[in-house]
């Protein structure tokens, strides 16, 4: 089954999400980037507080709430755009099952959630999702860099002080930093990652 768009700016449209979740088998899974595996060194350094409440953005159907709860993080809010994969995540992983973890029809650029509420957000490829386009990625359109802005803003927005944005990317620091930093909101951090093929963890600190 051919899963990948036509277009690479379908990626950030929930058309292109929705028609491709409801394809999808029962129980399929897909990550960008890492996997809980591979990304525990930066959590257990940067959120080893388990009880941490925590935000998934562009949740998806991928391992990594699922692999977060089994490690012992237990308060996570898991957030997407598209009610189809919503609904498939709420079947997986039942609240009976895993108490604490729950999946809601959001999106991240306008997220229905109180200020200063979450210890840590996490962005695992969303944000790169939102920024798939035609045209020039040293010089992005108007209607990317705002999506973008919005989505940060909201980041920013529903850290408590002291909370922490953990975005994993495979985009460089001189294509990403301009869109993340807020020198007046936070500090930013960047750790590249891998071997053959590096991705970027970008880590910020909300004063």
């Amino acid at each position: 089954m051919d899963l990948l768009p036509a277009d690479n700016a379908e990626y950030g449209t929930k058309q292109y999400w929705d028609e491709r979740y409801a394809r999808e088998g029962e129980g399929s899974t897909f990550d960008w980037f890492k996997t809980y595996a591979e990304l525990e060194p930066i959590f257990a350094e940067h959120c080893p507080d388990k009880s941490s409440r925590i935000l998934m953005l562009g949740a998806g159907n991928s391992t990594l709430s699922e692999d977060m709860y089994r490690a012992g993080y237990h308060n996570i809010v898991n957030v997407d755009f598209s009610d189809v994969v919503i609904a498939k995540m709420r079947q997986r992983c039942p609240a009976t099952a895993m108490p604490g973890m729950t999946w809601e029809v959001m999106d991240v650029r306008a997220l229905a959630l109180p200020d200063a509420s979450f210890d840590v957000v996490i962005d695992k490829g969303t944000m790169d999702a939102l920024m798939c386009e035609r045209g020039d990625v040293w010089d992005p359109s108007p209607e990317i860099t705002q999506a973008v802005s919005e989505e940060v803003d909201e980041a920013v927005r529903v850290l408590k002080p002291t909370g922490k944005f953990i975005y994993v990317t495979f985009g460089q620091p001189h294509f990403r930093k301009p869109h993340l930093q807020r020198p007046d909101q936070w500090t930013l951090q960047v750790k590249t990652i891998g071997d053959a093929f590096h991705y970027y963890v970008y880590v910020a600190i909300k004063l």
